[in-house]
C-alpha cells in the first residue's frame, strides 16, 4: 500500500479546502459526498425528509439514498446518473470544505474540468466490484489525466464498495498497484489510497473494524489534514490590469490609477515594475484598496495601483516585477481540452480570453492528441479534436500575450477559446 507521505501531514491554517470527486460511472460520487454531509452533520432535517420520499430513491428499504443530496437535476435523479456538476458546502471543526461533484460519463468530461479547474483535492473513486482484476476503467484514467494536467497537487484515491468484496485486502492491493502503475506513466508523484464503503460510510469519517489491515486515516481527517496553502503567493507577480481609473483629468494632478486582481506574487509600493506586452517600466506610488492606502498586495486582493510616471496601460496587459517577467508571445505550444460539440477546424478563427485581454486566435497545428486508452501522446498531424479529447497545439494569435507555463503558473497558464460564430466555449487551454 502507498505510504503516507510529507504532503499529508497536518496543516497548522486550516482555511477552506477546494475538492472534487472523479472517476467513472456508478462508482459512487455523490454517495459519497452525500454520506460526507450527512456524517459532519451539513445536513437539514427537511432535505433528509425530502430524500427519503424521493420517487427516484435507489436504495431499498428505508435507507438513505445519499446520492440525491447532490443530485439534483430530474434528469439526474431519473437516469441514475450525475450530468451536470453540483456545489456542496460543509465545514468541520478543522476546517471548511467546497465540494464539487463531477459527472462520471465521457460525454461529460467538460463538465469535470469545469470543476477541477479551481480543485485543491481530487477524490478519484474506483468501485472495487468492477475493477478486481486491477484492470482500471477508460475514464478513471482520463480524469487522473486530467486531474494531474489541470495542477491538483493532491490525489486521493478511494477504493470504494469494499463491503462488496468482503473487505478483500488482496482485491485493495492489485487496485493500488495498478493506480501506482498509471500514476508512473502519466506523471503523478504522489497519491493517498484508502478502502471505503460510501454507502455504509466505513473510513469515510470515521475508522472501520471490517478492514483491520489498513493502517492509514479515514477520508475525512486525512482531508483535514492536507497543506493547500496558495503557492501563488510565491509565484513571479502578475497583475493583470482590468480597467483604468481616472478622475480629474483636466489638471495637470490628476489622478491615474490601474484597477485588478493580484493573480500571483505580492506588490509593494517602491517596487519597480514593467508593463507587458509593452516592456515600459515604473515604480510604484502607491496602492489602494477601497481607498485606503496600503504597502502591500498579495494574490487574490483587488487592488488600485498608482504609477510614479505616465505609460502606456490598458485592460489586458499585465504588471511584472522588472526582474521576473513572463513570456511574451504570439505563437506558443499548448494543451487543449476539447468542449465543443463541433470538432476544431484550423481554418476556423476562435476568440482566445487569456486573463483579461481577449483577442483572436487559430491553431496552427495539432501536434499530438491522448490516446486515453494507453495513456500516449500519438501523432495527430492533420487530425481534428473532437468534444472531450486532449491535444498538444500550437496556437497563433493576433495580439500579443503575457504567459507563463500553466506547471510553474496557473493564473497566467490558463486560457479559454471561444467560438467565434456561436459564443460558445470551444475549449480550455494550458500553456506548455
Amino acid at each position: 500500500m502507498n505510504a503516507i507521505n510529507e504532503s499529508f501531514l497536518p496543516s497548522t491554517d486550516g482555511g477552506v479546502i477546494r475538492l472534487i470527486t472523479a472517476g467513472s460511472v456508478d462508482d459512487g460520487k455523490s454517495t459519497l459526498i452525500g454520506r460526507l454531509l450527512y456524517d459532519s452533520k451539513g445536513v437539514f432535517a427537511d432535505q433528509l425528509d425530502a430524500i427519503a420520499r424521493a420517487k427516484h430513491k435507489r436504495v431499498s428499504g428505508d435507507g438513505i439514498d445519499f446520492s440525491l443530496l447532490t443530485d439534483g437535476l430530474e434528469a439526474e435523479r431519473e437516469q441514475g446518473i450525475t450530468i451536470d456538476v453540483a456545489y456542496r458546502y460543509f465545514a468541520t471543526p478543522q476546517r471548511k470544505f467546497i465540494i464539487a461533484d463531477a459527472p462520471g460519463h465521457e460525454q461529460y468530461t467538460r463538465n469535470m474540468v469545469t470543476g477541477a479547474s479551481t480543485a485543491d483535492v481530487a477524490v478519484i473513486l474506483i468501485d472495487a466490484t468492477r475493477v478486481a482484476d486491477g484492470q482500471l476503467l477508460p475514464q478513471t484514467k482520463r480524469h487522473s489525466m486530467l486531474a494531474h494536467l489541470l495542477g491538483i497537487r493532491h490525489i486521493v484515491v478511494a477504493v470504494n464498495k469494499m463491503d462488496l468484496v468482503d473487505w478483500d485486502q488482496a482485491v485493495f492491493a492489485r487496485i493500488d498497484a495498478a493506480y501506482a502503475d498509471l500514476a508512473r506513466r502519466i506523471g503523478i508523484e504522489r497519491y493517498q489510497a484508502l478502502p471505503i464503503s460510501a454507502l455504509r460510510g466505513d473510513n469515510v469519517v470515521n475508522r472501520s473494524d471490517a478492514a483491520p489491515w489498513y493502517d492509514g486515516q479515514p477520508l475525512l481527517p486525512l482531508l483535514e489534514a492536507l497543506d493547500t496553502r496558495d503557492a501563488s503567493a510565491d509565484a513571479p507577480l502578475r497583475f493583470p490590469v482590468q480597467w483604468v481609473a481616472r478622475h480629474d483629468g483636466d489638471t495637470a494632478t490628476d489622478f491615474r490609477a490601474y484597477a485588478g486582481r493580484v493573480a500571483s506574487g505580492v506588490l509593494r509600493v517602491g517596487d519597480e515594475v514593467v508593463v507587458l506586452p509593452a516592456g515600459a517600466s515604473a515604480r510604484v506610488r502607491r496602492i489602494l484598496a477601497h481607498t485606503q492606502a496600503r504597502e502591500c498586495a498579495y494574490a487574490g486582493d483587488s487592488v488600485m495601483v498608482e504609477l510614479d510616471r505616465d505609460v502606456d496601460v490598458s485592460r489586458g496587459d499585465v504588471l511584472a516585477h522588472a526582474d521576473a517577467p513572463a513570456r511574451v508571445e504570439r505563437e506558443f505550444e499548448a494543451e487543449l481540452c476539447w468542449f465543443d460539440t463541433q470538432a476544431l477546424n484550423p481554418a476556423r478563427k476562435y476568440l482566445l480570453k487569456h486573463g483579461t485581454r481577449l483577442t483572436a486566435a487559430r491553431i496552427k497545428q495539432v501536434r499530438t492528441r491522448r490516446d486515453i486508452h494507453e495513456l500516449d501522446e500519438i501523432e495527430a498531424e492533420g487530425t481534428a479534436l473532437s468534444m472531450n479529447d486532449i491535444g498538444r497545439v500550437v496556437i497563433a494569435t493576433r495580439d500579443a500575450l503575457t504567459v507563463d507555463p500553466y506547471a510553474e503558473n496557473p493564473a497566467t497558464g490558463a486560457f479559454i477559446l471561444i467560438d467565434e460564430t456561436t459564443h460558445q466555449t470551444a475549449a480550455a487551454g494550458m500553456v506548455r
